[in-house]
């Protein structure tokens, strides 16, 4: 009974503490490519746009 809640959990979980920045660092094959994708998060490839409404 308890199964599919724990399942749901367990996912929302892993959903919540998605971090993109870590994930794309991770994607990284050499200390070169690591630190052109350090730059670019620096510069803010992940930052949200400032929305005006």
């Amino acid at each position: 009974m308890f199964g599919p809640i724990a399942k749901a959990r367990k996912a929302w979980t892993r959903f919540v503490s998605f971090d993109p920045e870590n994930a794309y660092l991770n994607e990284a094959m050499d200390r070169i490519d690591l630190e052109r994708r350090q730059r670019e998060i620096d510069a803010g490839k992940f930052r949200r746009a400032p929305s005006y409404y």
